[in-house]
Parts: C-alpha cells; structure tokens; sequence
C-alpha cells in the first residue's frame, strides 16, 4: 500500500483501575494527540463514574457496566470535522471500590 490516507489508527487506550478512585476527579490517561474518529467509553467498574473533560464539571455519570460508542463522524453537520479537540484530558471521579476492574476509553482516528 503507498498510502496511509484513509486508513484507521488506533490510539493507545486509556484507563483508570477502580481500585485507584478516591472521590475525586482523576486523569484518565493521557492529553489526546490525534481527533478521534470513534470513541468506545467503557465502565467496566463495579461503581458509578463520572465523567468530565475539564476536571470540575460532570459530562456524563456511567452506571457500573454501562458503555457508549461515540461516533463523530456519522452524524458531522456542517462542520469539516466534528471531533474532539487536541490537547483534551479526559478525567473520572468514582468511589473507591473493592473490585479490579476499570473505566477505558478507546479510540480510533482517521490517518
């Protein structure tokens, strides 16, 4: 192939152990350094998870188990590229749980 254009990438995922919450707004992973295409958010914990982008304020609460699949590209309006901007840091804020599980987000972009 001569071309990576078109192509799927696959970013590294990122998680946080339920072991690890404390009440508290956590980093999950690290800053994004590419404009996700697909977003697979995944509560694989035995707790409730909130979910937030600037640490503070709640985007959404995953009950424990429950997933959602973020596809930015099937429904784009009339932006070129409905993404989620460079440079954002996820964050999770649970309670501190007994289980071994963890809350994931896994990507994928566009190369």
């Amino acid at each position: 192939m001569s071309s990576l254009s078109g192509c799927v990438g696959f970013s590294p995922e990122r998680a946080r152990l339920e072991s690890t919450f404390n009440g508290t707004f956590q980093t999950l992973g690290s800053v994004l350094d590419i404009n996700p295409a697909i977003m697979i958010i995944d509560n694989q914990t035995l707790v409730s998870v909130a979910l937030s982008v600037d640490g503070v304020n709640v985007w959404k609460t995953f009950s424990p188990g429950e997933g959602l699949v973020l596809d930015l590209r099937g429904n784009h309006g009339i932006a070129a590229n409905y993404t989620v901007d460079l440079n954002t840091q996820f964050y999770v804020n649970g309670a501190a749980g007994a289980g071994t599980d963890s809350f994931r987000i896994s990507i994928l972009y566009a190369r």
